[in-house]
């Protein structure tokens, strides 16, 4: 057997056992987009899997560029024998799947935050609509436009549009009690966005 022949075996076998990096960033990306549009684990997330994934993908790209290395010089004081590129490719590999865990682990613990805040939209739209149908059946044609904003935790500003564009019906709606809390607001100038 030649010398080509027997370091083509040894090289796969390094391939199969240490080249997981680059796979892994691309696998990893996909993923991590997946995990971050539908299990958020922030307010203000990307809420599509495109902005999600181009998020990933930079994330994922600055821990490959900027931690696995430090990662894989600690790695190399632990096991000298490892050559520096495989240590780097060991450490960035397991940055990349720590930080897939993570956005898992926060998107999960972010969830009931999501759930209620979804649960105080709701109850901003039923109050308005509920307030519009009893005591302001004027503006009941610009229920299907309900512009509503947060102004604090459990407080928001929703405003009913009319025939004018620069003057609505507008409502402070309190989600801290249940029904939700319904007053009219004095300015009938629209939420700016």
């Amino acid at each position: 057997m030649g010398h080509s022949e027997r370091l083509w075996p040894t090289r796969l076998r390094w391939r199969l056992r240490g080249a997981w990096l680059w796979p892994a960033f691309l696998v990893l990306t996909l993923l991590d987009g997946v995990v971050i549009s539908v299990l958020s684990p922030y307010d203000g997330s990307p809420p599509n899997i495109v902005g999600a994934t181009l998020l990933a993908g930079f994330s994922n790209l600055l821990l490959v560029a900027v931690a696995a290395p430090l990662a894989g010089l600690a790695l190399r004081r632990r096991r000298p024998d490892l050559p520096r590129i495989v240590a780097n490719d060991y450490a960035g590999a397991a940055l990349l799947v720590l930080l897939c865990a993570l956005l898992l682990i926060a998107g999960v613990a972010h969830r009931p935050a999501v759930a209620a805040q979804a649960n105080d939209r709701a109850a901003v739209y039923a109050a308005v609509h509920g307030y519009v149908t009893t005591q302001a059946t004027e503006w009941r044609d610009g229920l299907d436009r309900v512009d509503a904003i947060q102004l604090a935790p459990e407080s928001y500003r929703a405003c009913v549009p009319g025939d004018d564009p620069r003057r609505s019906l507008c409502l402070i709606v309190d989600t801290d009690q249940r029904p939700a809390g319904v007053s009219r607001d004095g300015s009938m100038v629209p939420n700016l966005r």
